[in-house]
């Protein structure tokens, strides 16, 4: 049986409502696919990506574009696709896709518009007036809006909103109803279908994403607690002043500054990823000097272990891995250009410009060495996009991105600028040469076909000379003092690392419809950084030296459930390499690593393959450099850790190790007291309470047995009590945790 064409479907469509349903093209304002059907198949859910957008195909033989991006696709799939079977014009409410819909025929997606709405008597309308497909005059959509935008709501009020939408034609039209709203965070507050946001009992800032057709509209709430506050901390910098401000707004009371114990080992970790030693707790807590705290943040800035600790970071996200031995060379020569950056101080925006742009070969030029792990432009773009600019970018290389404004199109443009990169074999064995091929930069839409030139986020580029490098001007475009995703996306990453939570969360990725928490500190933070040269120590800094960063992380009666407004310090589990670090200092042993000196630290790992050799590597959750989203770090606990530190052999081992802090502390000859003091210092950077030493003490003195019941030799038995007290040190939260 032949197929019936389109055509003859429309004009028998077109025929049927004439003879049917005469008079109806009278109607004042005529349905219109694009503004009035696709939006109620968007809120309905229809079109997203877990039904009939699903990717290879929609669901059971119905397919449609993602959120309507695609309408004119969706149209010919609903009207003229199955042989036009899905629509029956002389008799709407019998349309198989009204049946489908409304559940009242089986349907895998059960009832989503119920007979009695206002988006099912849309779509019947328009199934009556023949399905027209829309004129070339339909308006497009030029702007949306929220009513209100903002507002300070009281815990557990509502608040109704109002979609407004505006089109080319100067129209404008409240889309409410068939508008789809989202909260950013459900546990402070819903949103009905209808728009009425309910707030819950938890104060801090929400959210609530407002989307019709292609466009998003943001709503934010402020829901204040209410507490007296009273007598803030002095602000000490721009940091203080947007942080305390905003607590004062919500009513939130700050936890007060930390002291100076909790400070040195807290901001040792922090930057330089390792504890203080005993030696420098001693001093720093002998120091009566005011700006003692400001002068040991500047003294880890200019350690390499800042530098250690920050390129393992950043090696990390920059994929750095070693999948098999070829790859020894370029890992460790990636790495130390990394470190080495990172010690000097060069710029950040520097940085990124050797990385994007480098050429030639791994040793002539390590940052080359990203192309090594990084080969396809369109990898290319979606690590830059979301390392450097914080846009994930995935979504587009398929369809419209869901949450942005983002298209096929800034995406392939983007893809552009790297689509000059050429590699051919150097005279290294498994070792590209990366050069500059010479010619017109432009990447090929795979759905248009379209060849586009390299454009920056919808920025038109000037045009780019055959014999220029493409990436040169998207580092040239990111550094811009007006770009509004490079250094913000930076200092957002940078927050996250002291306080455990970005003003942007995920970090990564930032959107319209993912606001700040404190869009002003956010907004500082960018513009200082800029201001600054791009400098990240400069940053690292300004941050430390904050007193919103030396909080406390004790809640108290009112903050105790705050975690968006950095009213205290939220404490989190070591890294770890960190914590293999810390024990090994602690118990003044070290672990060995393959290739590399004696006592290289663990945060000085150069790539992922000594995850293989070391289980404790492997249980705590040090990435394999598979991804450049930092969630890849397991930061969860997890039974596998707790077995591992009661009796793993390594960690036996460095307990009982010969020449360690155990034996070493039970052969002194100094009174037990200041033995366990020492011990403290080195653990916690701070002396221990007094029930603690009174404890440790006793069971310091208790005698050992063996199992026949006779007592174990004492010198053996002291070394092993000390070994058992250091046990329960490193199994400790105190120890465990940054705090």
């Amino acid at each position: 049986m032949a197929l019936i064409s389109k055509d003859i479907v429309r004009c028998f469509a077109l025929a049927w409502v004439i003879a049917v349903v005469p008079g109806l093209g009278a109607a004042e304002k005529p349905i219109t696919f694009v503004n009035d059907i696709v939006p109620v198949l968007t809120k309905a859910g229809c079109n997203s990506g877990a039904c009939h957008a699903k990717a290879g195909g929609g669901q059971n033989g119905f397919e449609l574009s993602l959120l309507g991006f695609e309408s004119a696709d969706d149209y010919e799939h609903i009207v003229l696709e199955a042989r036009g079977r899905r629509l029956n014009y002389g008799n709407p409410e019998q349309s198989l896709f009204l049946l489908k819909a409304s559940g009242q025929v089986p349907h895998g997606g059960g009832t989503r518009l119920p007979a009695t709405s206002a988006g099912y008597g849309a779509i019947r309308e328009w199934i009556r007036a023949g399905a027209p497909k829309d004129p070339a005059g339909v308006p497009g959509l030029a702007a949306l809006e929220v009513i209100p935008s903002k507002a300070v709501l009281a815990r557990g009020a509502k608040q109704p909103l109002k979609a407004v939408a505006r089109f080319t034609d100067g129209s404008v039209r409240d889309v409410t109803e068939v508008a789809l709203f989202e909260s950013n965070d459900r546990a402070m507050a819903e949103v009905s279908d209808a728009g009425v946001v309910a707030v819950a009992d938890l104060p801090g800032k929400v959210s609530v994403m407002v989307r019709y057709r292609g466009r998003v509209a943001v709503f934010n709430a402020a829901v204040p607690l209410g507490a007296p506050v009273g007598t803030l901390p002095p602000a000490k910098n721009f940091i203080d002043t947007a942080v305390f401000m905003n607590l004062k707004e919500l009513g939130i009371p700050p936890s007060p500054v930390c002291d100076d114990a909790t400070f040195l080992r807290r901001v040792s970790l922090d930057i330089a990823g390792r504890l203080p030693t005993e030696a420098e707790t001693k001093a720093f807590l002998a120091d009566t000097a005011a700006d003692k705290r400001d002068r040991w943040i500047d003294e880890l800035l200019r350690s390499p272990d800042y530098a250690d600790f920050f390129a393992g970071k950043w090696t990390a996200v920059l994929k750095n891995r070693r999948d098999d031995a070829s790859d020894l060379a370029a890992n460790f020569a990636f790495h130390a250009w990394v470190r080495d950056s990172l010690l000097a101080n060069k710029p950040y925006d520097q940085f990124v410009r050797e990385l994007l742009a480098a050429t030639g070969t791994v040793l002539g030029n390590p940052p080359v060495a990203w192309y090594k792990r990084v080969k396809e432009p369109k990898d290319q773009i979606e690590d830059v996009a979301q390392l450097f600019l914080g846009v994930r970018m995935q979504c587009a290389q398929c369809h419209h991105h869901p949450f942005e404004r983002w298209s096929q199109d800034d995406y392939y443009s983007l893809a552009a600028f790297f689509a000059q990169v050429g590699r051919k074999p150097s005279g290294t064995r498994d070792e590209d040469l990366i050069f500059h091929k010479r010619g017109v930069a432009t990447a090929t839409n795979m759905k248009s076909r379209a060849a586009l030139k390299p454009a920056a986020f919808g920025d038109p580029m000037p045009a780019i000379a055959p014999d220029e490098d493409p990436r040169l001007r998207l580092a040239d475009w990111m550094k811009s003092p007006t770009n509004p995703f490079f250094a913000k996306a930076l200092v957002n990453r940078y927050w996250k690392h002291f306080f455990q939570r970005g003003l942007i969360e995920p970090e990564d990725d930032i959107r319209d419809s993912n606001p700040p928490s404190n869009p002003e500190l956010l907004a500082a933070l960018e513009s200082h950084f800029v201001k600054s040269g791009f400098d990240l120590k400069d940053l690292v800094r300004t941050i430390a030296r904050s007193n919103a960063y030396q909080l406390s992380a004790t809640p108290n009666s009112h903050n105790v459930g705050d975690r968006q407004n950095y009213s205290r310090y939220y404490p989190r589990r070591l890294p770890a390499e960190v914590l293999l670090d810390a024990i090994d200092q602690l118990a003044e042993t070290r672990t060995d690593f393959a290739n590399l000196p004696a006592g290289t630290r663990a945060v000085a790992l150069p790539d992922n393959s000594y995850n293989r050799s070391s289980p404790f590597l492997r249980v705590f959750g040090r990435p394999e450099g598979q991804s450049v989203c930092e969630c890849e770090r397991v930061q969860s606990s997890s039974l596998a850790q707790s077995l591992h530190l009661v009796n793993a052999p390594d960690i036996k081992g460095k307990l009982a190790s010969a020449g360690g802090r155990a034996e070493r502390l039970a052969k002194d000859a100094r009174p037990a007291e200041e033995r366990v003091k020492e011990l403290y210092r080195a653990a916690f950077a701070r002396e221990p309470k007094a029930e603690e030493l009174k404890t440790a003490l006793a069971y310091l003195a208790e005698t050992r047995l063996t199992a026949a019941g006779k007592p174990v030799d004492p010198q053996r038995a002291a070394r092993e009590n000390w070994q058992d007290l250091m046990w329960a040190l490193i199994s400790a939260k105190e120890f465990l945790f940054n705090h």
